[in-house]
């Protein structure tokens, strides 16, 4: 079944946005690879669809099961695109979006949907606006209306906003009290200050007090934009069908780009924050500037990575500070990819007397990498992973589609998933062992700290 070798030609993988340098995307993927050419031995069909009204869209078609599922996001429309005084903007469009559109007030807009099994959703992302349909395909047409409405005609009820504005507030406020997202909030704040990035992506107290229907309004029509757009689609649709769809759903939103975020400047390097909480723990967020989606060591350093902080209890942080000292539960860092850069960006908890020493090694094991880079054994082993566990990781139809868009957002061409067992296979320990030096700066590693770590105060970098 179509299922079965979509799954198989998943195989292996990191993110949807961790592989390879951008090209140009081709029309259709290959016909499927021998696995004696390197490939993964199968060939994802992946269609490249364009709608009557010029919308496209990228599909994978599977009628084994009679689900469709749709992942749109539009680019530079998120968070960070709050303007100063209505942050939270973004996140109070997505909770209520379908909180009522055209003829349905919010209650009778929720049954409509739950009645037919329809799964409609909104997120904003730090860059991206996005959204998720998922139905039986027998409720495809309506299903497609009601997202329609939500974008071309939603009510923004007094109601509905205040219920929203409640839910959205009691959030911020927990948020406030606990000691990762502080830290966080924290790091991004120093790493960015003065980018829209610094800025707490859930807004603030007196911003969602203050925004109205007519902001909601507002954001809809500004950042809701057709020329940014990408969307994913998989299940039991045909190329035709979901070209219909495509124009029937995204036709109404109002043509061009929203306007860009600024160029994203290297991570700054502040040193160590500290901020005094009387809990028992401290969490510590850590991290500095990444590396760039299209750089040629891109693949590289995703598996560098995975190998000293983010391969779970395999990896080398892992090992030194909970393996062998039992100093936390859990210690990772992973690869955050942007559209104009990347961070990489870490964690971890522990006792207060403890922080100090946990910081420590999480140093040592930075600059050793840098230094040394993997052995022989580590990259073998971890490229092993990689191209044996990504379909665990898309066994639904909306991951699938998830995946499609995500690819979009990256710059991905079409064939990436045919071709990314290749790249993987082809890091050398000469090009890991590069990736290693430009990826890892122990002395450009900030840190933010919540808690009262011993022995550790707030000092610039």
């Amino acid at each position: 079944m179509i299922r079965r070798e979509l799954l198989r030609g998943l195989a292996a993988g990191i993110t949807a946005a961790a592989i390879a340098p951008r090209s140009a995307p081709a029309q259709t993927a290959p016909t499927p690879a021998s696995a004696a050419a390197g490939g993964s031995g199968w060939s994802v069909p992946i269609q490249a669809v364009r709608s009557p009204g010029g919308i496209a869209a990228w599909l994978i078609e599977d009628r084994s099961i009679p689900v469709v599922a749709l992942r749109f996001a539009i680019r530079d429309a998120g968070v960070a695109a709050d303007a100063e005084g209505r942050e939270g903007l973004a996140a109070f469009a997505a909770a209520t979006l379908d909180e009522g559109a055209g003829q349905y007030d919010a209650a009778a807009f929720q049954s409509a949907l739950r009645d037919r099994a329809i799964s409609l959703n909104f997120s904003a992302g730090r860059e991206t606006f996005a959204g998720t349909l998922r139905m039986l395909a027998e409720e495809t047409s309506f299903a497609a209306g009601m997202l329609r409405l939500s974008l071309a005609a939603p009510r923004f009820d007094a109601p509905a906003i205040e219920r929203m504005r409640a839910s959205l507030l009691s959030s911020l406020r927990r948020s406030r009290e606990s000691p990762r997202s502080i830290a966080s909030r924290l790091w991004w704040a120093g790493a960015f200050p003065g980018h829209p990035f610094g800025r707490d992506p859930q807004g603030t107290e007196a911003a969602l007090a203050a925004l109205s229907a007519v902001d909601l309004r507002g954001f809809v029509a500004t950042r809701l934009r057709r020329g940014a757009l990408v969307v994913g689609a998989s299940g039991a649709i045909s190329a035709t069908e979901l070209g219909a769809l495509l124009d029937h759903v995204f036709g109404a939103l109002a043509g061009g780009t929203p306007p860009a975020l600024p160029a994203l400047p290297t991570a700054r390097a502040f040193g160590t924050i500290v901020e005094e909480r009387p809990n028992p723990q401290s969490v510590a967020v850590f991290g500095h500037h990444g590396m760039a989606q299209d750089d040629a060591d891109w693949v590289a350093a995703v598996a560098v990575n995975r190998i000293l902080a983010g391969g779970g209890f395999s990896s080398r942080l892992t090992e030194q500070v909970r393996e062998r000292r039992g100093l936390a539960y859990g210690v990772s860092a992973q690869l955050v990819p942007l559209a104009r850069g990347s961070v990489i960006l870490g964690s971890v908890a522990t006792e207060n007397a403890t922080m100090a020493e946990s910081l420590s090694l999480i140093r040592a094991e930075w600059q050793r990498m840098a230094n040394e880079g993997p052995t022989a054994t580590e990259l073998d082993d971890t490229k092993a992973f990689l191209t044996g566990s990504f379909p665990l990781q898309f066994t639904s139809t909306p991951q699938i589609a998830s995946l499609l868009a995500d690819l979009q957002l990256s710059d991905r061409p079409i064939d990436w998933l045919a071709t990314r067992d290749a790249r993987i296979r082809a890091i050398t320990p000469e090009v890991a062992a590069r990736a290693a030096r430009r990826l890892y700066d122990a002395s450009a590693l900030s840190i933010a700290v919540v808690g009262r770590p011993a022995g550790l105060r707030t000092a610039p970098g």
